[in-house]
């Protein structure tokens, strides 16, 4: 495990960042953690339930991962926080040694909103696995990602559907602010620690598309203060044409010195375009999600290798790509499997679609530190 000085940020630990370079509003940056450093920007691979789907660690590290993502909302109800606990932890129980960060549960209660009570107490709502009645306060999220152990830890937000009036966006920015303070003051009792160790609490810009509401809610925050922020609320089902447009404003926004988090970001487009805005780090199912469909990315755009045009295509996916897809399979053998439902195929496909992002994160960082990222920006997005 590499180590790293852990400064205090008003009583709650700040795991040390450097902005090492800057190349128009794209960042190129470190983030020191416990168990190693992060390298920005990066994409976070996502293991909802305690595992990346259809990849062991040693693949993820030898697609160059080094920080993953876990969901404390269906971790919490299976196998519940205690038990990872009991277990050795989150890192153990997922067999990572690396950095994880876990998430709060707020979009899970927007993806159950049609079935949630909400106040400034509480969501409420019942278990997608047994229907038991639960309670999801800012207080319970910083206990369950203790218990966890996560080294990143998220405050409970309100996460509101795009198309959301303004009166609803602004309850929920309310709302959200209000869950950030008590969130904070809960971690700070904990010292900020957790089972097994220091952790970095990150708090969560809300507002829709509306300029006023992002802007009154990045400085709540900023009153209230955070050592890491992240940017929520966005891929909900608003105008994608803004989608961009609002995460480039909440970034400048941002303290120029605090690590910035798009959530729930994931197609290789769109990431490009977040890394243009000044973002650093990126999390979505979206390319485990779309390997499990048949779907590859690549640099010319996706392949559907379900399509019978690959069915004897010796080719690989990617002549250039390093994963254990395109190493080893031709595009025929991967649809072959993929059509019979083989779990190699979907294993061989997930690989090589979070080793296209990976690579691609890579290359943005290059491109930023080399002075170049405006033309590798316009080179890579219109080819995705």
């Amino acid at each position: 495990m590499a180590g790293a000085s852990v400064r205090d940020f008003e009583g709650i630990p700040d795991f040390p960042y450097e902005v090492e370079s800057e190349d128009g509003g794209a960042r190129a940056g470190a983030l020191q953690t416990p168990r190693g450093r992060v390298l920005t920007p990066c994409f976070m691979p996502v293991g909802t339930k305690g595992s990346v789907k259809a990849m062991s660690p040693e693949r993820l590290r030898g697609i160059g991962a080094e920080i993953l993502l876990a969901n404390t909302y269906h971790l919490a109800l299976r196998p519940g926080s205690e038990t990872v606990r009991r277990l050795g932890g989150l890192h153990r129980f997922m067999a990572w040694d690396g950095p994880l960060l876990t998430d709060s549960g707020g979009y899970q209660v927007f993806s159950l909103r049609d079935t949630v009570r909400l106040d400034d107490a509480a969501a409420e709502f019942q278990s997608i696995y047994d229907g038991s009645h639960q309670v999801f306060t800012p207080e319970r999220a910083m206990a369950e990602q203790a218990a966890l152990g996560a080294d990143i830890v998220m405050c409970l937000d309100q996460c509101p559907p795009g198309s959301a009036e303004e009166e609803v966006l602004s309850e929920a920015v309310e709302r959200t602010t209000k869950w950030a303070r008590r969130c904070k003051r809960a971690h700070q009792e904990r010292n900020g620690i957790g089972t097994d160790g220091p952790q970095m609490l990150f708090g969560i810009v809300q507002g829709g598309v509306e300029v006023g509401l992002r802007r009154k809610s990045v400085e709540k925050l900023l009153e209230i203060g955070f050592p890491g922020y992240a940017i929520g609320g966005l891929s909900v089902g608003e105008d994608t044409s803004l989608t961009m447009e609002t995460a480039g404003l909440v970034a400048s926004l941002l303290p120029a010195e605090r690590v910035r988090y798009l959530m729930g970001i994931g197609d290789p487009g769109g990431v490009i375009d977040a890394i243009a805005q000044g973002v650093d780090m990126f999390d979505c199912v979206l390319p485990t999600r779309t390997a499990r469909t048949g779907t590859a990315f690549t640099r010319g755009g996706r392949l559907n290798l379900r399509n019978s045009e690959y069915a004897v295509s010796s080719e690989a996916i990617e002549a250039d790509c390093p994963c254990t897809a395109c190493t080893t399979f031709s595009r025929g053998a991967i649809r072959h499997l993929i059509r019979q439902k083989e779990i190699l195929g979907l294993a061989l496909l997930t690989e090589h679609n979070l080793a296209h992002l990976a690579r691609l994160v890579r290359e943005a960082r290059e491109a930023i530190l080399q002075g170049r990222f405006a033309a590798f920006h316009r080179q890579t997005r219109g080819s995705c």
